[in-house]
């Protein structure tokens, strides 16, 4: 198995039934449920030195499905572009969350969710097979859709194990 084989299994292994469109409205209600019972104050929490706090990992969240959504239209409609890796170090580095408030941020993840929802829910098994070529390894839209899923519940993991037992 190679290690974007991995990747992919990891992810999709997280999605608890095989209705990943439904799971993917779960998954965004209860990251925004969660967010939602945060402060300000809060949101800067970082469960150990060197670690993103949680307003970055909502940015990072943010992040990760535009670029997913941007493969999956990309793909979608026949788009046979080579896209480049991304840098999810890199990015989380180099954010703007302090120009943000949580607000905002909670409600950017509340509109990219609703497009990524609405996107996927409408394409039909034939467009969700499609292929292309992003970081040098061919994947579907389908997968791109179901690894914004696995991802975000990933990170839910996380938030939970790792920063809500330490908030406070």
């Amino acid at each position: 198995m190679t290690e974007f084989q991995k990747y992919i299994h990891n992810y999709l292994g997280l999605i608890p039934s095989s209705d990943w469109i439904q799971e993917m409205k779960n998954a965004g209600d209860e990251t925004l449920e969660l967010y939602g019972n945060l402060s300000e104050e809060q949101s800067y929490f970082a469960y150990a030195e060197g670690k993103w706090s949680l307003k970055i990992l909502l940015q990072h969240l943010i992040d990760a499905e535009k670029i997913f959504n941007y493969r999956a239209l990309s793909f979608s409609r026949n788009d046979q572009t080579e896209l480049p890796a991304w840098d999810e170090v890199q990015y989380g580095a180099n954010n703007n969350v302090a120009d943000y408030t949580l607000v905002e941020l909670i409600e950017e993840f509340k509109l990219i969710r609703k497009i990524s929802f609405l996107f996927f829910k409408n394409l039909n098994s034939e467009i969700l097979q499609k292929t292309g070529v992003a970081n040098k390894n061919e994947i579907s839209v389908e997968l791109l859709g179901k690894l914004i899923v696995g991802h975000n519940i990933h990170h839910l993991n996380i938030i939970k194990e790792r920063y809500l037992k330490n908030l406070r």
